[in-house]
């Protein structure tokens, strides 16, 4: 009976060219990619103030990971003007909610 089923779902895709899937099943991929583009920003982020200004304080680690995408992106237009750990400082004050 269930080799039947998803032979049916199979046949419908097929169909209908489009995959069986779930507005939740949807909204979690969704979500999924998000959240990894959010991480590769953070880790791009990293890298490059490591480079620019040297060691972050795990302080600012923390307060950058809770940055949104949009937040992210400022920051790493921004950061192209640091020279000082305290340029970090400053614009985290300016631009997040601790």
């Amino acid at each position: 009976m269930q080799q039947g089923l998803v032979a049916k779902i199979k046949h419908l895709e097929e169909e209908n060219q489009m995959p069986f899937i779930s507005p939740t099943e949807e909204l979690a991929m969704e979500r999924g990619v998000e959240r990894g583009i959010e991480q590769g920003e953070q880790q791009l982020i990293f890298r490059q103030l490591n480079r620019r200004i040297g060691v972050i304080e795990s302080s600012f680690i923390e307060t950058i990971r809770t940055l949104k995408i949009d937040q992210l992106e400022l920051l790493g237009e921004a950061l192209l003007d640091f020279s000082t750990v305290t340029d970090l400082e400053q614009w985290l004050e300016n631009n997040s909610e601790f």
